[in-house]
């Protein structure tokens, strides 16, 4: 990975988008064996189903995931200063996930960017949105 330096960096400039497969039930228990939860909305079909829902949909700390991979793809973990997020709809079985980010802000002072992230549907429909203030060099 080329770390980007912080004079090639401009305002509206974008990350590489982190494309993901279809959410399986798969992905679904390995996160929750991975992140120690279990909570039985996720990964029992029944369960969830009696709460309401169709059928069972992603942790959103797995989608909050995704795009702390789609940031430490482009920076090391360790140039990460901030990372906040808004949940805005479910993640449901089957949705593949898009995983994107720009540029807003460019903070001289003390060389640190600040990014907006989102993560989309196949559908556009925005699932989280948020942003990272990055320090680089």
């Amino acid at each position: 990975m080329k770390t980007p330096r912080f004079d090639e960096i401009q305002v509206g400039d974008t990350l590489p988008a982190l494309n993901l497969p279809p959410i399986s039930r798969t992905t679904l228990a390995l996160f929750a064996g991975a992140s120690g939860d279990h909570n039985p909305i996720h990964i029992d079909t029944d369960f969830a189903r009696k709460a309401g829902m169709p059928d069972v949909f992603a942790q959103g700390m797995l989608s909050m995931a995704w795009l702390g991979r789609l940031i430490t793809q482009w920076v090391p973990q360790s140039q990460l200063r901030r990372f906040d997020v808004r949940f805005q709809g479910i993640t449901h079985l089957a949705n593949a996930i898009s995983c994107t980010g720009r540029v807003v802000e460019k903070r001289d002072a003390d060389r640190s960017v600040r990014i907006e992230v989102q993560s989309s549907n196949q559908h556009g429909q925005t699932k989280i949105a948020g942003d990272a203030w990055i320090r680089l060099f």
